[in-house]
């Protein structure tokens, strides 16, 4: 993968926090930076649907014991959320 430069201008109150928390877990503030960017931005699952989602978690197919044609028929939705 090509690496591209991206500049990001901090006040020195937030440099410093930033190296003194890369330093102590022995990164650089580059990874550090990384490392934040990666956990906020949205990964690449907006692309799967939400069934490719269930089905490699594991979650189809996960209740046991139920009606073959539950996800189907409609008759099995009735009176589903009403108290």
């Amino acid at each position: 993968m090509a690496s591209r430069r991206v500049t990001v201008r901090l006040d020195a109150e937030m440099r410093r926090r930033l190296e003194m928390f890369a330093g102590l877990r022995d990164k650089t503030p580059s990874e550090v930076v990384r490392e934040a960017l990666a956990g906020y931005l949205p990964s690449g699952d907006q692309d799967r649907s939400c069934y490719d989602l269930a089905r490699e978690h594991g979650l189809i197919g996960a209740v046991r014991n139920a009606p073959r044609d539950l996800s189907t028929n409609r008759k099995r939705l009735q009176g589903f959320g009403r108290r």
